[in-house]
């Protein structure tokens, strides 16, 4: 359908590894760790492997990618110290893909000699992260930027919080030491916001102090890019521009949501401008309600306390805990509710990511999608029956 079956994202990847690699006078959060949170199915990690490594290593720096999604079986610090190993080998093997990128600086294709054992990183009395990355920083004399997929996973386990604070000491060991050739640079991925904005802004976490930023989603460019692709094959039935740039913003602008629609659009006999906006209507409220149901496990409790979530202002709501809501909720599940029991339930839905904590006290829904499949269900419900 297209001539490249990927649609490329150049100048948000250029962003950001400007500012990992060439940090500005205000960009001291990003040194301390870059943190990139978006919902699901939005094509966070195909923008990772895709664009924003390939620009990372076009730049001179090592990358390094771990998905702590990527093997349920194993922990969060095996998964890190396997791709370390992998890229450390990599570095000590002439003429490997690594070594090949960085021969353009004049370093030489010969392996590197590292003054410790490979396989004996993350084992005890083993090479600690901090030497790894202290030695091939000086070795290589560029930047390693490591990456974490779905980082948030890390904080559900002790051995995984212990993980956050060794890379957090290792990023010290080398980005402090006046005479380093290179930086360490920390950039972690996820789709649970509130976890990952709670790394960068408790105290209490390791990499308080760094950056969070919103993951930018697929926009309407994107759409054209799919509708052009279209139109230059024939045979398809496609709605206008206008009418598909608007169903892929009512499926949440993902990616994989519109190409379903479209092959759904396919055996409808009706006006492409009538029947897309249906289709991607129907999607949407499926995978809302799809969530709902999950919610629905937890309780009346959780519910009321939703609705007053995505009932309230789109920029969050506060006084979850005040005892205007608490009779709110106590009248609406029919049983009274005191503050430690929406305290102990908020808590729940933010740590299943029902819910987003956007600072204290003030929450919002985590999906848009979930939201307006609530509110429509609210509306309908409103409706007087005959």
């Amino acid at each position: 359908m297209a001539k490249s079956s990927y649609f490329r994202r150049p100048k948000y990847a250029e962003a950001i590894k400007d500012a990992l690699l060439n940090p500005g006078p205000l960009d001291a959060g990003i040194l301390s760790g870059l943190f990139l949170s978006g919902i699901r199915r939005v094509g966070k990690t195909t923008f990772i492997k895709q664009d924003l490594i390939p620009a990372i290593e076009a730049d001179g720096a090592i990358a390094i990618y771990v998905d702590l999604w990527a093997d349920k079986a194993k922990s969060s610090m095996d998964l890190v110290t396997e791709a370390v190993k992998a890229v450390a080998h990599q570095l000590a093997t002439p003429g490997s893909g690594v070594l090949g990128r960085l021969t353009s600086l004049n370093l030489g294709a010969a392996g590197f000699s590292f003054g410790f054992q490979i396989d004996s990183i993350g084992a005890n009395n083993g090479a600690t992260l901090g030497q790894v990355f202290q030695e091939i920083t000086d070795l290589a004399h560029t930047d390693v930027v490591l990456i974490i997929d779905e980082v948030q996973q890390a904080m559900a386990t002790d051995e995984g919080n212990n993980l956050l604070h060794a890379l957090k000491a290792a990023r010290d060991q080398v980005n402090l030491n006046p005479r380093r050739s290179g930086r360490l640079l920390i950039v972690g991925t996820g789709s649970h916001k509130s976890l990952v904005a709670d790394m960068t802004s408790r105290r209490t976490k390791p990499f308080a102090g760094a950056t969070y930023q919103d993951y930018a989603p697929l926009g309407d460019d994107f759409v054209e890019w799919i509708h052009q692709a279209m139109t230059a094959a024939p045979g398809y039935k496609i709605p206008d521009l206008a009418v598909m740039q608007e169903g892929f913003r009512t499926m949440g602008n993902r990616p994989e949501e519109l190409l379903q629609a479209v092959n759904v659009l396919q055996s409808y006999e009706h006006d492409p401008n009538v029947a897309f906006p249906i289709i991607c209507s129907t999607k949407a409220a499926t995978a809302g309600n799809t969530e709902i149901a999950n919610m629905e496990g937890l309780g009346e409790l959780a519910l009321v306390i939703f609705d007053k979530i995505a009932s309230g202002s789109p920029s969050g709501v506060k006084n979850l805990y005040s005892a205007d809501a608490l009779a709110e909720y106590s009248k609406a599940i029919g049983s009274p509710v005191d503050s430690g029991q929406v305290q102990g339930m908020t808590n729940r839905m933010v740590e299943l990511n029902f819910i987003q904590r956007l600072g204290h006290g003030t929450f919002i829904p985590a999906d848009p999608l979930v939201s307006k499949a609530w509110l429509a269900n609210k509306a309908l419900q409103a409706i007087p029956k005959p």
